[in-house]
């Protein structure tokens, strides 16, 4: 289960394969693909409300369901990637997926019989929701985006840093860089997705809107494809998963046996595939009991001899890329809440502005695009992050990305739950103005501006920076060669269980404290108390997190042998701390 680079590619040829140029068309692709993806996730709250006739909570927890599942099917996309097919051309056939749901959802805004009858100016029990047809089209719409995006999300990534050989000293500290610029690019296309894309579904029409979205996807499979010629294509060959299995199923086998002292008695190839580059992963002392899969059986009489198939033995590397997606499985998980109160912001946030004055200097601002604040805040900070804060940090650490990825996810976490703060203190505010004027059970903006709002932004944007960047360069650095995309993959489901969780969580507190966010009006739900709610769970999961990446271990970078004639190391391989 390894990643072999494709032998019919001429030495010369492949010394110009890779690097900042290929790794642009990257970054165009996957700005644009986000420049379309951004712009639903701010604002099909508001199309659900407005046009398909949605309760406020069930356009929550619908919008909340569709970005859960965009990133949770990113595991179908690395899977893909990592077995069957090359990154760019999943990429490709993804982003043409994707295609197909803007343009059906095109389709449904354009003609009226799609939707239903809007309810301005009738009474809420005259108003009737999306019907049977209506919603199938809307739903078929919203998932053939997610099962898109899924893809392109899973493979551009992984794509752009396999332009980079970390085993390069050189190219090994452009690899981080890559991660911080892959951001920046993705920043510039959600700006332009929640200005000018929000602003063209709000004032010029949702049917252009939503094609405005497919053009941008059909630019960046385009972009992509550009490439093509330049990009280092890693060839896949066999399962991880299946890889994962043989390894568990082998250490049931052998529970018996016991497990050797010394790591060069177990089984690793050596003398495999000769001719190709094959990845050493050294052995590592942690979750023992899996060692035993390494264990040839042997027998007291010489003339028997005994079959060993890979649901029997496993090499020592096959078993260490299954402890590092164990070790990783606890980080991934305690960043999950994170991204619940992420959640909040797209749906509730987005809320709260349209009851505010969004006025700027004449200027109505759609509520949707408020997201652009942060964004603003994301353009300026990573350059600053990558060209001041990163060479001095590495000065004072002599790491070459400054501090280490778990370091800068826990900086994220803490931003997070200030912001939940801060979004609670607003919201107090803004309430107290509502009862001040006498507006509580009015439609029209309160006298406050929905910049207000903008702190609670501006702060999560900064914890997004740190935590969604060192989420992605972890995973892929640490992973092993056979499954880049499905670590890749791994670090989107954080963004994935926090939206599915938000839903849940919306449920409970609504149960629990008798209505919080039931009242379809918030100037009399208690979404502060909410706010504050979220911000003490996440002071508890950043200490659940603290014991996780204290326990983690950071990979020790194995030997990537060229393998000739049987050559090879030992089992341990060349162990260098990353």
């Amino acid at each position: 289960m390894d990643v072999s680079r494709d032998i019919k590619v001429e030495p010369k040829r492949e010394r110009r394969l890779g690097g900042n140029r290929a790794a642009l068309f990257v970054f165009a692709a996957e700005g644009l693909e986000n420049m379309a993806f951004i712009c639903m996730a701010v604002s099909l709250v508001t199309y659900f409300y407005g046009y398909m006739n949605f309760s406020l909570t069930k356009s929550a927890t619908t919008l909340t369901n569709f970005m859960g599942t965009s990133f949770l099917v990113a595991l179908f996309g690395g899977f893909i990637c990592d077995t069957y097919m090359t990154r760019f051309k999943a990429c490709v056939l993804f982003g043409c997926v994707e295609f197909m749901g803007y343009g059906l959802l095109t389709v449904q805004a354009h003609f009226h019989h799609l939707r239903p009858s809007p309810c301005k100016g009738v009474s809420p029990d005259q108003c009737e929701g999306a019907d049977g047809s209506q919603a199938a089209i809307l739903f078929a719409g919203l998932y053939l985006i997610a099962f898109g995006t899924s893809g392109v999300k899973a493979s551009l990534p992984s794509l752009g840093a396999d332009q980079f050989d970390e085993n390069d000293p050189k190219e090994a500290s452009r690899l981080s860089s890559f991660f911080n610029w892959l951001m920046f690019s993705i920043t510039i296309g959600a700006i332009l997705g929640v200005t000018v894309i929000v602003w063209i579904s709000t004032n010029q029409g949702w049917d252009l809107g939503f094609g405005v979205s497919a053009i941008a996807v059909l630019l960046a499979i385009f972009f992509a494809s550009m490439g093509k010629s330049l990009y280092r294509n890693n060839v896949p060959k066999g399962s991880p998963l299946t890889s994962f299995a043989q390894v568990f199923v082998a250490a049931i086998r052998n529970r018996g046996l016991p497990i050797p002292e010394k790591a060069e008695d177990l089984h690793e190839i050596h003398d495999k595939d000769a001719g190709v580059k094959r990845e050493i992963l050294p052995w590592t002392d942690q979750f023992r009991f899996l060692d035993r899969a390494a264990i040839a059986k042997t027998t007291n009489d010489a003339s028997t001899s005994i079959s060993h198939g890979p649901w029997r033995l496993c090499s020592v590397t096959q078993i260490e890329q299954t402890k590092i997606l164990i070790r990783m499985l606890p980080i991934i998980l305690s960043t999950v809440f994170m991204n619940t109160c992420l959640a909040q912001l797209q749906t509730f946030s987005v809320q709260q502005s349209i009851t505010m004055d969004t006025r700027v200097f004449g200027f109505q601002v759609p509520g949707p695009s408020l997201p652009v604040i942060p964004l603003l805040f994301m353009f300026v900070l990573i350059p600053i992050y990558e060209r001041v804060f990163v060479p001095l940090a590495r000065k004072i650490t002599g790491i070459p990305t400054g501090i280490r990825q778990l370091q800068r996810v826990g900086v994220g976490l803490v931003l997070s739950a200030i912001s939940m703060a801060v979004a609670g203190v607003v919201e107090t505010s803004r309430k107290s103005v509502a009862v001040e004027h006498n507006m509580v059970d009015s439609t029209e903006p309160l006298p406050m501006s929905f910049l207000w709002l903008g702190f609670q932004y501006a702060i999560f944007g900064a914890a997004d920076m740190f935590t969604l960047v060192g989420l992605l360069e972890f995973f892929y650095a640490e992973s092993s060669a056979g499954m880049k995309s499905l670590s890749t993959a791994i670090s989107w489901c954080s963004l994935a269980f926090g939206y599915f969780l938000s839903s849940v969580v919306v449920e409970v507190v609504n149960k629990v404290t008798g209505g919080w966010l039931a009242n379809n009006n918030l100037n009399r739900d208690k979404l502060n108390y909410f706010y504050w709610l979220l911000a003490g769970i996440s002071i508890v999961n950043f200490g659940v997190y603290l014991a996780c990446a204290s326990w983690y271990r950071y990979k020790k970078r194995g030997e990537v042998n060229q393998i000739e004639n049987g050559g090879g190391g030992d089992a341990k391989g060349k162990a260098q701390m990353v």
